[in-house]
C-alpha cells in the first residue's frame, strides 16, 4: 500500500490465470484498501467492510457487491491477499537477482564464431585438419 499515493485508484492486482468473473478490479481495490484502513486483525472487520460498501457512492447501483455476506467478503479478501503476497515475493526475487548481477559485473559474451576461431587455431598448431585428421607431410 505504501507504494501508491492513491491506492483506491492506482492499486493494480496481478490476477494471473484465476481472476474470477464476479468481482471487478475496482471492487477488489476497494476491499483491499478498506481492509488495510480498518485493520486486518480486527474481529469484525468484514462486517465493517460490508457496511462501508453499502454506504460507498461508487457502489450505489452495484447490487452484486452490496449483497455479499461478511463470509464471502472474507474469502475474497483472503484470495486477494494471497495474490498480492505472491506478487511481492516475485518482485523481491527479481530485485535480489538484479543485485546479484550488479555485484558480479557485466558478463562478457563469447560468440560461437569466436569459439570456433580459437578451436581452429589450436587444431592448426597441432597439425590437425578441421575434420580431426592429422596432416601427412609430403616427401
Amino acid at each position: 500500500m505504501s507504494r501508491y499515493k492513491s491506492p483506491f485508484h492506482q492499486l493494480h492486482i496481478v490476477y494471473g490465470t484465476n481472476k474470477g468473473k464476479n468481482y471487478t478490479e475496482e471492487e477488489d481495490r476497494f476491499l483491499i484498501c478498506m481492509l488495510h484502513q480498518l485493520g486486518f486483525d480486527k474481529e469484525n472487520v468484514y462486517d465493517e467492510i460490508r457496511t462501508s460498501i453499502r454506504t460507498a457512492p461508487q457502489f450505489r447501483f452495484d447490487w452484486f457487491i452490496k449483497s455479499r455476506t461478511a463470509l464471502e467478503l472474507q474469502r475474497r479478501c483472503n484470495t486477494l491477499i494471497t495474490l498480492i503476497e505472491k506478487e511481492n515475493q516475485e518482485m523481491e526475487e527479481r530485485e535480489e537477482e538484479e543485485r546479484k548481477q550488479r555485484k558480479r559485473g557485466p558478463k562478457l559474451k563469447v560468440t560461437s564464431s569466436q569459439k570456433q576461431t580459437a578451436g581452429q587455431k589450436r587444431k592448426a598448431e597441432s597439425g590437425e585438419t578441421p575434420k580431426g585428421r592429422t596432416k601427412r607431410k609430403k616427401a
